[in-house]
């Protein structure tokens, strides 16, 4: 008798074909989309988080860095069967991998459903290295497999995908800035929808405020909406929104019921929603809080950092996710987190390492209030946690451009103002203009951070109808969200030189070199030393001491108060001089070209505040004295070198050099205040300037000098932000 097993196995087959088939019908891929695996691999400590890998045509390969976002991310881990992405890395932080690189350039909208989808130079077409593969970190709650949806009951078990969400106004708050209360419509298939609140929750509003830059939601006028809704015909989405308030968006809520609907223009027991947020602290500023950001390039974008007896410090990543940092961005007033970066993302810190280990619900009215484990042992600088924060739109980048430049990221600065009751573009004055108006500028049109600022742009032609000056007088600290809310002059405008060629320019860039003097260096070597005018030479041509040492004989002594210094650049660039390499003095005494004329100012004051030696303006060769594991010197003076201060690696100025020191022989005695400014002038754009000043107490009794309590920045003095740390 035959065997049937043939014939059974391939009817089993087909069977399974027809079931899979079946079951996928509603994720089917769009035809000719490559077929793909995803892992997630190299050096790691958790399952959910790891170098990105593709297997295509046969072979495992990585993807590259270049352009890669956290939309992908969040393809990529939904495609693994987690809910989102927490965050994603640069420059082969999880290893290097081995073999191709399949994927470069990546751009995904956040829509696809497989990484396959997004563009890309096409798969194993890349310029990349492996020091260059990316990682990403997932949210570690897996998400529940997609199921066919019963039309008439139980819970859809798919996130929400649409094409874009959006709040709009009713015509009497469209001319509101941001637009905090509207319908909630979402793009489904080409077109605007709304949605049903039979269902609707608290949660779900959280949510949608979150995304839009809000920290929390509030209530409306429901009877104006009501009225509306009687009114007007009305175009319904198919289905329920169910959020548990921690969601970074609307797409990872789970979809509700498919909801009943008459010809989708009634909701028979409701009306459309409507959502209504409360502008953050941010926009409205009332206290001081506990944590802050510095280093980001943009409004809420930066390295989380917390107030503990009175000095502030960084959080550690490890365990680090959206919902730390939703808290984060909610308690500065901002909406829920766009990313939660880990491994030093956003620049590193000084200082302590304040909290590690945090785990928040979420809700909490501050990361304070989070659980952390006080002990960061292990952690350092290279895992300082940070965030990017959504923000209302506020229609910043529509009253201002930049024209005429090379790349969207340089050139004429052009704003848009009222004249004759009519909005026309002009031209700012260039006098006075420097790098912390360009800052401002740049950060208003979300281009990062000033790489330069210019008073002559005859070489960007910009639009000639825009070139009459319609701003002057401008001076900016640097915190200011746009170039309108900067000192200027009023109507009365100010401008010697003109606009045109004479007005001013910039030039933008996504990252920063950060400066940091190492405050324990400079308290630990501080000593005096009284020494010979006439071994002194050098210096007083360099104009090293005070001003009583021109009338100094040879054989007097000058006393000074020596101290090493060593400068750490903890952003993301490189620092270079401004200056031109052909423009260097050459200082023929100390033998070596000055690319900075003014790098360092050293002030000795008084406990009110006035200078009591001279601030001696340090003009000093850069170059990289050390660097940390695995990161090689690129700088040297010698042999008219190039200058500058390599990311991750520190200039130290020894305290037994010249010029190191501040010339205290007119000094009586006394307690002071010592402060060291680095690149004073702002000559150098960096991302973060309050850290570029250190201030020490110091008593000086006529024979000895003691230098004690050396910070950096503003420091408080009293014991606010210790509260939170004695419930632990």
């Amino acid at each position: 008798m035959p065997s049937r097993c043939p014939l059974l196995c391939r009817l089993a087959t087909l069977l399974c074909v027809w079931a899979l088939c079946q079951a996928h019908s509603d994720t089917e891929l769009p035809p000719g989309t490559p077929i793909i695996q995803l892992r997630l691999a190299g050096d790691k400590r958790k399952h959910y988080e790891g170098r990105v890998e593709v297997y295509y045509n046969g072979e495992w390969g990585t993807v590259c860095d270049d352009d890669f976002s956290i939309h992908a991310a969040n393809i990529l881990c939904r495609e693994l069967g987690y809910v989102e992405a927490v965050s994603w890395s640069p420059s082969s932080k999880y290893g290097k991998g081995e073999g191709r690189i399949w994927l470069d350039n990546v751009h995904c909208s956040g829509q696809e459903r497989t990484l396959a989808q997004c563009k890309s130079n096409g798969f194993g077409v890349s310029d990349c290295k492996h020091s260059e593969d990316v990682g990403v970190v997932c949210n570690q709650r897996r998400g529940q497999k997609s199921k066919k949806i019963n039309n008439n009951m139980g819970m859809r078990y798919l996130n929400v995908q649409v094409e874009e969400v959006r709040i709009r106004a009713i015509s009497s708050q469209r001319k509101r800035v941001p637009i905090t209360e509207g319908y909630l419509e979402v793009k489904d298939r080409g077109k605007w929808r709304q949605i049903c609140n039979e269902e609707w929750t608290e949660m779900n509003n959280r949510v949608i405020c979150g995304m839009y830059g809000f920290p929390g939601e509030k209530g409306y006028n429901t009877k104006v909406y009501k009225l509306l809704a009687k009114r007007r015909k009305k175009n319904y989405w198919d289905f329920g929104v169910n959020c548990t308030g921690n969601e970074a968006s609307l797409h990872g809520c789970k979809l509700g019921r498919k909801v009943e609907l008459k010809g989708n223009t009634t909701c028979e027991k409701g009306m459309p929603v409507v959502v209504s947020c409360v502008p953050g602290r941010a926009f409205a500023p009332s206290h001081q809080p506990l944590v802050r950001l510095r280093g980001g390039a943009n409004i809420g974008d930066g390295r989380v950092e917390v107030l503990k007896n009175g000095e502030w410090g960084t959080v550690c990543d490890d365990n680090w996710n959206l919902k730390a940092a939703s808290v984060v961005c909610r308690e500065l007033g901002f909406g829920s987190a766009k990313e939660a970066l880990a491994g030093g993302r956003l620049g590193q810190g000084m200082g302590p390492v304040h909290m590690n280990e945090v785990e928040c619900s979420g809700f909490e009215k501050s990361l304070t209030e989070c659980y952390f484990n006080r002990d960061a042992l292990g952690c350092s600088h290279e895992e300082d946690a940070a965030v990017r924060c959504n923000v209302p739109a506020m229609g910043f980048q529509n009253k201002l451009r930049l024209s005429g430049g090379r790349n969207p990221f340089e050139g004429r600065v052009e704003v848009l103002v009222e004249k004759n009751d009519s909005l026309v573009w002009g031209t700012v004055c260039s006098d006075s203009w420097g790098t912390m108006e360009a800052t401002v500028v740049c950060r208003q049109l979300g281009l990062g951070f000033a790489s330069n600022a210019f008073q002559e742009t005859w070489y960007w032609p910009g639009d000639v109808r825009a070139d009459d000056v319609v701003m002057s007088g401008v001076r900016c600290s640097g915190t200011e969200m746009t170039l309108a809310q900067c000192l200027h002059h009023g109507k009365h405008l100010h401008c010697p030189r003109g606009g045109g060629r004479f007005a001013a320019g910039v030039s933008c860039s996504e990252s920063a070199p950060d400066l940091v003097l190492n405050a324990q260096v400079v308290e630990h070597t501080t000593y005096l030393e009284d020494r010979p005018m006439y071994i002194l030479q050098c210096a007083n041509e360099e104009h090293c001491l005070s001003s009583s040492a021109a009338t100094a004989t040879p054989s007097s002594y000058r006393r000074l108060m020596r101290f090493s210094s060593q400068i750490h650049n903890n952003g993301q660039s490189d620092f270079r001089p401004r200056a031109a390499h052909n423009s260097w003095v050459w200082h023929d005494c100390h033998r070596h070209y000055h690319s900075m004329e003014v790098f360092t100012h050293y002030d000795l004051l008084s406990l009110n505040g006035t200078k009591v030696a001279e601030g001696h303006k340090a003009s000093f060769c850069l170059e990289d004295t050390q660097c940390e594991e695995g990161i090689e010197k690129r700088y040297e003076c010698a042999n008219f070198g190039q200058q500058g201060i390599t990311v991750s690696c520190w200039d130290t100025y020894r305290h037994d050099i010249d010029c190191q020191w501040i010339d205290v022989t007119d000094v009586v005695p006394g307690d002071f205040i010592f402060q060291v400014v680095i690149n004073p002038n702002y000559e150098v754009a960096e991302s973060d300037y309050t850290n570029n000043i250190m201030k020490c107490r110091c008593r000086y009794d006529g024979h000895r000098i003691w230098t004690y309590n050396c910070h950096i920045g503003e420091r408080l003095d009293d014991n606010s932000g210790d509260y939170w740390l004695q419930q632990y």
